[in-house]
């Protein structure tokens, strides 16, 4: 029966890689259902982090229709290119913090035809600078404060005595210092000179390389208001999560919980910058970053639902066959995340598939908060909204996808990535937790 709920499993990821986009989520619930008529109970919805999800990119949503999302590229231009030559350096750093303060990885997506086009007047590939800012983007989503990876994972590890501040001191400066020295070492060590590249010299040659220039985007009067806002949001539910800490001390019964407050703040921050900014809630609904952000709740839902149903029905199977080769070798948890996070098509949903289970084999807190940067893993498979779009951005054809599906200039940085962070966290939490 387990190798038969895994093919179904496997055909249903499968059927979701070939429809791409949203069809992920619809295969994921096709899956469901075909585990359901083998006799499994379906698992449990992850609609805590779906609705977080939901809540965030209503907020960003509205400040994109705002300008709000205009003026972040807008200064996001005249940083690089203040400092074209280092874009390979700064491009991921951008997309990091970027991330990190939206709570989502979409945001990056405003990004990348900016780091495209430098590169291009730079002669440096553009697949050097795009690779490792959308790695660094889905990274980041593992240190960000109001994503609901690290809210759930900071649930969970309030039972084991880390704080969410605590989780935080570890994961941030352990992401950044691993996004930073990944991007030294692309680099450094990989060819970056775009005129090397015979797809680009051909692509030049037949007239299909175009560049934008100097061109000035324009901002509308609130923009910045809006993003003022939006940041005033974030700040205030970092410093609830920190108030309402048990582990902090702070208050003893805290009124609500973490996530129940960022849907409130966040939800109020979108009320707050459609009145003050005026903005058209029509043009929420038909803006890329409401699309991209339901599209990625679908996504969760239905390819969650499926890893947690054939989790929960075998975790018997699971704890006995894994249990003590994990109990032995704790580094291997991270690897099950990094592979199982490219099925599961969410860092929120594979931490939440599979923390638990970590736990209950034993692995130490240390362990699971190390481990917990390699549930970024969604680059493996070159699916992902935020990788795609690099692909289609880069008109040199020096982003591309190869022969073998895995030979793609965001495997490397990425898995180097995410090494490097496993060993950061494990270091520092060392110190800290």
């Amino acid at each position: 029966m387990v190798i038969l709920e895994l093919v179904i499993v496997f055909a249903a990821i499968f059927l979701g890689a070939r429809l791409g986009g949203v069809g992920i989520g619809f295969a994921g619930g096709l899956g469901v259902f075909a585990l359901a008529l083998a006799g499994v109970k379906p698992g449990t919805i992850p609609f805590d982090v779906i609705s977080i999800v939901m809540a965030v990119i209503a907020a960003i949503s509205a400040m994109q229709v705002a300008g709000g999302m205009d003026y972040l590229v807008l200064q996001t231009e005249k940083l690089l290119r203040r400092n074209p030559k280092h874009i390979t350096l700064l491009a991921p750093i951008v997309t990091y913090f970027l991330t990190v303060l939206a709570g989502t990885g979409n945001i990056s997506l405003s990004a990348l035809p900016v780091i495209a086009e430098v590169s291009k007047e730079q002669g440096i590939k553009p697949s050097r600078p795009l690779s490792t800012a959308v790695v660094a983007a889905q990274i980041a989503i593992t240190a960000s404060p109001i994503s609901a990876a690290v809210v759930y994972m900071s649930s969970v590890m309030e039972g084991h005595g880390i704080s969410y501040l605590h989780l935080l001191m570890v994961l941030m400066p352990s992401t950044l210092c691993a996004i930073v020295l990944t991007s030294l070492i692309i680099s450094l060590f990989f060819d970056s000179k775009l005129h090397d590249d015979p797809v680009y010299q051909k692509r030049f040659k037949e007239g299909l390389i175009s560049l934008r220039g100097n061109k000035v985007l324009e901002v509308k009067p609130r923009a910045k208001a809006s993003v003022g806002i939006f940041l005033l949001g974030v700040l205030s539910v970092v410093a609830y999560a920190v108030i309402s800490s048990p582990g902090m001390g702070l208050i003893t019964t805290p009124i609500m919980t973490t996530n129940s407050a960022i849907l409130i703040i966040m939800l109020s921050v979108a009320t707050i910058i459609t009145l003050m900014c005026k903005v058209d809630t029509d043009l929420i609904l038909a803006s890329g970053t409401f699309k991209a952000g339901m599209s990625a709740c679908l996504c969760i839902l239905g390819v969650a639902w499926l890893g947690d149903t054939f989790v929960q029905a075998n975790l018997g199977w699971i704890k006995e066959t894994a249990g003590g080769l994990i109990q032995s070798h704790p580094w291997l948890l991270a690897v099950i995340f990094f592979f199982s996070s490219a099925l599961l098509y969410s860092q929120a949903a594979t931490a939440k598939a599979l923390m638990p289970l970590a736990l209950a084999l034993s692995v130490s807190p240390l362990t699971a908060v190390a481990a917990f940067p390699a549930v970024s893993g969604l680059f493996i498979l070159p699916t992902y909204p935020t990788l795609v779009a690099a692909v289609q951005m880069d008109d040199t054809g020096s982003t591309r996808i190869g022969r073998l599906v895995f030979n793609h200039p965001f495997f490397i940085p990425g898995t180097l990535a995410i090494v490097l962070s496993v060993i950061f966290s494990f270091a520092l939490g060392s110190i800290i937790l």
